[in-house]
């Protein structure tokens, strides 16, 4: 399949609004390039970045998107253009030059990503290995096998992690868990890794419900995963004991009116994918719908929040 990359270079506090219209626009992928996070990865000594050089201008975001190369292309890029001058009446001038365009390939594509994604320890257990690297476990290791193809989600960004942490905090063997815009599916095989018993995958995206359910099949899961296409919570049944979901924050606003009548009783809500500058907002829309916000994580200007339902 042909795909059109659409690369805009951004600021972080804008950074969650374009990858925003990319995502509402039927964006196959969306990759953020944060200097800021790769200069973290590299100091912490848990990513392999030997190819990576330190980055220098940490001022400048890179949002990236693949657009099928199909009839619907030409509106699409057209209502990116739009949508980006709306955000920029709003909060001001937000980007660094033109919007950029290639044309590549799904192998183009997959075969960039293998230059910049390697092994990853993410918590004390969770361990991420790319489907085309060794490694040999350690005793207690949780090792992922992740391709993440053209969705969304290899763990190395810092809403992906701090959500993988949380869950290895809160999760107990036997738990059902709803994971709302799976991506590549990686929080839903971090719950089953963890001792979920019960997975629901939920992606709006065809590409990533495929990908997905190679990456569930992967890793032997798909007795405890189940994939779906769906929108938010409209594609899953019944209640859960944990409902992830690292999408946005204007998102998670959309999906917070339906916590509540999907979450057992003592459940636990992770909402990430949050700018810091969001939290204020998610927090009152929260308690508005009868959550309250008992935990959060920061980390490079993100944070996940962690959700239960009021007395």
């Amino acid at each position: 399949m042909q795909w059109v990359e659409v690369s805009i270079q951004t600021t972080h506090g804008a950074t969650e609004a374009v990858a925003d219209v990319f995502h509402s626009l039927g964006a196959g992928g969306v990759v953020i390039e944060d200097p800021l996070l790769l200069n973290e990865l590299r100091a912490s000594g848990a990513w392999e970045l030997t190819d990576i050089p330190e980055q220098e201008n940490t001022e400048v975001v890179v949002v990236t998107a693949y657009f099928p190369d199909d009839s619907e292309l030409k509106g699409r890029l057209s209502a990116v253009e739009d949508e980006m001058t709306a955000i920029e009446e709003r909060i001001g001038v937000c980007r660094f030059g033109k919007t950029c365009f290639r044309k590549v390939s799904e192998t183009d594509w997959e075969n960039e990503w293998k230059q910049f994604f390697h092994v990853t320890r993410i918590t004390e257990s969770l361990v991420i290995k790319p489907s085309w690297e060794e490694y040999e476990a350690e005793p207690g290791d949780k090792v992922i096998e992740l391709d993440p193809g053209m969705a969304f989600g290899t763990g190395t960004h810092h809403t992906t992690g701090m959500c993988m942490r949380r869950l290895e905090k809160v999760l107990k063997s036997g738990m059902s868990v709803f994971d709302i815009g799976t991506g590549s599916g990686i929080l839903a095989i971090a719950a089953a890794k963890l001792g979920a018993s019960c997975v629901k995958a939920i992606d709006i995206d065809e590409t990533a419900v495929r990908i997905a359910t190679d990456n569930v099949r992967k890793n032997n899961l798909s007795h405890v995963i189940e994939v779906a296409k769906g929108d938010l919570l409209h594609a899953t049944e019944g209640k859960a004991d944990i409902i992830i979901a690292n999408i946005i924050a204007d998102v998670i606003v959309m999906l917070l009116p339906d916590i509540l009548s999907r979450l057992n009783k003592e459940g636990v809500f992770l909402a990430s994918g949050i700018i810091s500058d969001r939290l204020e907002d998610i927090t009152e829309t929260a308690k508005q719908h009868g959550l309250y916000v008992e935990a959060v994580d920061t980390q490079g200007g993100w944070v996940v929040m962690q959700m239960r339902r009021e007395e």
